[in-house]
């Protein structure tokens, strides 16, 4: 088992996974450009986006996190799975897409406007750019973030993990979007969501991935 991993990226997960299901594997390293903080045309030779995470699981390459994820699980890790016929296997699959479809999207929105604000421009051009971005933040962002974060703070609230009440690898997808959100949004209205990050954070697995990935900036 090889992982691709890329620095402070959604590979940092992965690494947990293998962690939590005491997998043995190495890692290969790539590093972001500095500048343009994008991933090294090298990781086009794993698979031709050139995105992370990537596994390479003999013959087999996976991408994308949710089914990387998904196959460790069902391979490798099936005492992390609820029952396929109970409610908390639709619940694992659920989070397990909500993640990275419904959640990242208006996390990476945000970044990218904040990113374009913060960004040197021309003095003429830059209240009219701030203007937008902040109209956007207004009527699309800040509400749909909103709307977000209390539907998974009222789940929380009412449950251990988010697919019952033991952790499964749903709660490994969600992880990232949520530290994401920590660094991007202020969580003092959610305190479920923070004791969650706590939690995972708490766990022994994490530590060790976060010592073999390196540097994470939880962003």
């Amino acid at each position: 088992m090889i992982i691709h991993h890329l620095n402070n990226s959604r590979s940092q997960r992965i690494l947990w996974m293998l962690e939590e299901l005491e997998i043995p594997y190495t890692i290969q390293r790539y590093e972001r450009d500095p500048k343009t903080m994008l991933a090294p045309d090298s990781l086009k030779k794993i698979h031709p986006l050139g995105k992370s995470p990537v596994i390479t699981d003999g013959d087999k390459t996976l991408a994308e996190s949710g089914a990387i994820i998904d196959y460790l699980a069902h391979t490798y890790g099936p005492k992390l799975l609820p029952a396929a016929d109970s409610q908390a296997y639709l619940q694992y699959q659920y989070w397990l897409h909500y993640a990275e479809g419904s959640l990242m999207p208006y996390l990476m929105l945000k970044l990218v406007f904040d990113t374009i604000q913060s960004s040197p421009m021309p003095f003429f051009i830059k209240p009219i750019v701030k203007g937008i971005a902040a109209e956007v933040h207004k009527t699309f962002l800040g509400p749909n973030l909103k709307g977000n974060f209390a539907f998974i703070e009222q789940h929380l609230s009412q449950h251990a993990w988010f697919a019952g009440e033991t952790m499964t690898p749903a709660d490994i997808q969600m992880s990232f979007p949520l530290e994401a959100g920590a660094s991007r949004i202020d969580l003092s209205a959610y305190p479920h969501i923070r004791a969650f990050l706590a939690k995972i954070h708490s766990r022994p697995a994490y530590q060790k991935a976060l010592e073999v990935g390196g540097p994470y900036t939880y962003a």
